[in-house]
Formats: structure tokens, sequence, C-alpha cells
């Protein structure tokens, strides 16, 4: 008995040595198979630093200042009188700063206009002398002409010509206006709501913004922003500008969601349709920088008036950093971020590389093989 309590002592007091060292020990890796890269250490990130996308994923891009705004969100260029802008009691057309406007300008000031005034003269002029020469005091006797050629020829060729004269210089400014855009296109989508203009830039990140028009200090509550005579003239002023590169193609796109509404700047000689449920598209350039004012241009409501257009044209180079300020990325900015492929899938692996995929999802295999060392 003796002998049996003495043997139950010591094996107590081995068991107790054995588990007092296995909880000091540092616990060993588990067998079971891993990914390749799995186990590495994760890189430290020092703070306030951005870490490296994996893969070919373009960074995003770090906040900047706002080229194109002061400190306080307010514009930094301001409308400029005559230019983009309605001229109080001028019945002409805005200087047009796009090609297709230049052309049509010049069809309305050199063709139609002329050709117009001298028609409403001739009218005019005719029928004075009808007034007058084939009155009752002078001419008693009506007359009793039935028919006479020439005049018939004149007055059915005369008007034919007119009208080919005004016809076959429409048809290039007709066809311009249509023009595709070409691929290097800044891509505008215009979208009508009551009562404002929601815009996208579908090339650039999927960049968008909400504009509406900016009311009268009197007319807000206060701390809220309201119309300047930075921002523009009363009724034309918004609060988010649409911006666009100078003597770049744009694709402009119409649509809208709730009833017909239609973009409009005159300036651009551009006048675009938003339907619901379809989408209209027409090109245009523009060739000098400032600011161009529009109006929705098809009744739509009882805030029809309210619904005014603020393009800024910009250089290309202030369009991109506008773009970036805003969180927006440019056409090339993927391709530049993607790392060359130098591997030619055809290559024969290297001897002694073992060319088995691993599926890093599937579940581990477990084995009881040591990690190190041979087994006998």
């Amino acid at each position: 008995m003796r002998m049996f309590g003495l043997k139950t002592i010591l094996l107590a007091a081995g068991l107790t040595l054995a588990t007092a060292a296995t909880a000091a020990a540092p616990q060993t890796a588990p067998a079971a198979t891993e990914a390749p890269g799995a186990t590495e250490p994760a890189p430290t990130i020092a703070a306030g630093s951005t870490a490296a996308p994996t893969g070919g994923a373009p960074a995003p891009a770090a906040p900047v200042a706002d080229p194109l705004s002061n400190a306080d969100g307010t514009p930094i260029t301001a409308p400029v009188a005559g230019v983009g802008l309605p001229v109080a009691k001028s019945i002409a057309i805005q200087d047009q700063v796009s090609p297709t406007g230049r052309q049509a300008r010049v069809f309305h000031d050199i063709i139609l206009m002329p050709i117009i005034t001298l028609i409403s003269i001739f009218v005019l002029g005719l029928l004075i002398w009808v007034v007058i020469r084939y009155r009752r005091a002078a001419n008693p006797v009506p007359s009793k002409t039935s028919h006479n050629t020439g005049l018939e020829v004149a007055w059915t060729l005369i008007p034919v010509l007119i009208l080919a004269g005004i016809a076959l210089p429409s048809f290039s400014l007709l066809a311009n206006q249509f023009k595709p855009a070409p691929e290097n296109a800044v891509t505008l989508k215009a979208i009508g709501n009551q009562w404002f203009w929601s815009y996208e830039y579908p090339d650039h990140g999927g960049l968008s913004l909400v504009s509406n028009m900016l009311r009268e200090q009197d007319e807000v509550e206060p701390g809220q922003r309201f119309r300047t005579d930075a921002d523009g003239p009363r009724l034309m002023a918004t609060d988010n500008r649409v911006v666009l590169p100078t003597n770049t193609p744009i694709r402009l796109l119409t649509t809208a969601n709730d009833v017909i509404h239609a973009w409009a700047i005159p300036a651009f000689w551009i006048k675009l349709d938003a339907v619901p449920g379809r989408i209209n598209e027409t090109s245009f350039t523009i060739e000098k920088p400032g600011l161009y004012y529009g109006q929705c241009s098809e009744l739509c409501g009882a805030r029809h008036a309210y619904m005014p257009i603020t393009v800024q044209a910009v250089s290309p180079a202030e369009f991109e950093a506008w773009v970036r300020a805003k969180g927006g990325t440019m056409p090339g900015d993927a391709d530049a971020a993607a790392p060359a492929d130098t591997l030619d899938a055809t290559d024969t692996p290297a001897e002694g590389v073992n060319p088995e995929t691993i599926d890093a999802t599937a579940a581990g295999v477990t084995t009881n093989q040591s990690a190190t060392g041979t087994v006998n």
C-alpha cells in the first residue's frame, strides 16, 4: 500500500509538471496545408498613408482643391457682360462659340435675314401700290384681265429659286448639327427633372452633380447660399456649374425622369429635347473659355422658368484638375495604372517549378507529416 501511494504521488506530480510545461511552450503552427502567402505577415502601414492597391486597380485619387472655386465654395470665374448671356434690348443672336453656331449665325445673317427683308419690303410695296393704283377714284372701270403668262411664270419661278437658295446651304448646317461625336469626345449626360437638372460624366468614373437655381438673399433662410453677381444673373445662376473642356468634342446625351424638358444653350447653338424613356444625342465643340447660360426650353410645369443651365468652359488641363478634385477619373487612368503583362501563357514552366494551381478557397488537407525533417 505504501508503494502504491508513493507511485500515485509521483504520477500526480509528473502530470502537474507536464501541464505547466505545455502552457509555457509556444503553440505550434497547424499542420494543415495553406495557400501560398497566406501566412505572410501583412505589411505595416504608417498612420495617414494610403496602402498601394493590389493587382491592376488604380489607386484612388487623393483629394485636391477645386481649381474653379474659392475656399468658401464661391466661384472664381464671374460672368462677362454680353458673353454667353442675353443682352438687354437686343434682337441679335448671341455670339457663337461653336463651329456649328458660327455657321448657323452666318446662315441667319447673310442668307435668311436679307431674303426675308427683301421679300417683306417687296410685298409691302406691292400692296401699297395696288391700293393706290387700283382705288375706285383712280380706276372707275375695273380691270378684266384674265391671265398674264409672263407674270405667272415669274411668280412661280422666282419663289422656287429663293427656296433653293435657302435650302442648299441649310443641308450642310443640318448635317453638322447631327454629326456623330468622335471617339475622343467627352460625354455629358443631362437629365431633366421637375424642376432642376442632374448631370453625369460616364467617362470620368461616374462623376455626377445636381444643379439648382440659386435664389435671392431675401428668399433663403439665414446661413443658406444665395445668388451673388459672381454666380450670374438673376434666374440664371446655379449652385453647381457644368464644367466642360474647350476645343474638345462634347457628346451630349439628354433624357428626363418625369416630363419632357429641353437642354438649351444659345451660345452653343444647342437645343435638345430631354424625353422620358429615350436618349437623344448631339455633339458640339466649345472654342472659347468662359461662362455660358441657358434654360429649359420646353414647357414642363409650374416652375418651368426656374430651370437654368450654367456651363463653365475651361482648358483641358483645368478640366482634368476639376474632375480629380470632384473625385472622378480620366479615361486613361486605368490603362496607365495597369501593370504590363510580360508572362507568355505558352511558356513552359521552368525546371523544378510546380505548375499546379492551388485553390485558396478550398479546405485545407490535414496531414500528420512533420513540417521539418524526414519520415523513416
